[in-house]
């Protein structure tokens, strides 16, 4: 399974550069990284066992550094692999107050 993100701010119509992003398989890390200049995150490129995963962002410390008050400290996007083998694209799109998401390609 490889994993990757890509995170958009939906208010200021641009990537989301510079946010945290850590993978979980129950409470083990299995990556941490930072969206780049295009918003973008691969996070492994691995073969990973199926079941559960989480994807944690930083919203609130990327939301601060920017000096705007943000209602989501954290968004946590809890997703199922079951062919280990696949790709798994997770895209964010994101605001101060509402976020979106969808497996993507």
């Amino acid at each position: 399974m490889s994993v990757s993100t890509h995170v958009l701010d939906a208010v200021a119509g641009r990537p989301a550069a510079g946010l945290t992003v850590r993978l979980l398989a129950g409470d083990d890390v299995v990556a941490e990284g930072v969206t780049d200049d295009d918003g973008r995150c691969r996070l492994t490129g691995e073969a990973t066992a199926a079941g559960p995963y989480r994807l944690v962002f930083a919203t609130g410390a990327w939301f601060g550094a920017r000096g705007t008050t943000a209602f989501w400290p954290e968004v946590t996007l809890t997703f199922a692999v079951t062919e280990p083998a696949a790709h798994h694209h997770v895209p964010l799109l994101l605001s101060p107050f509402a976020y979106s998401t969808y497996r993507g390609s």
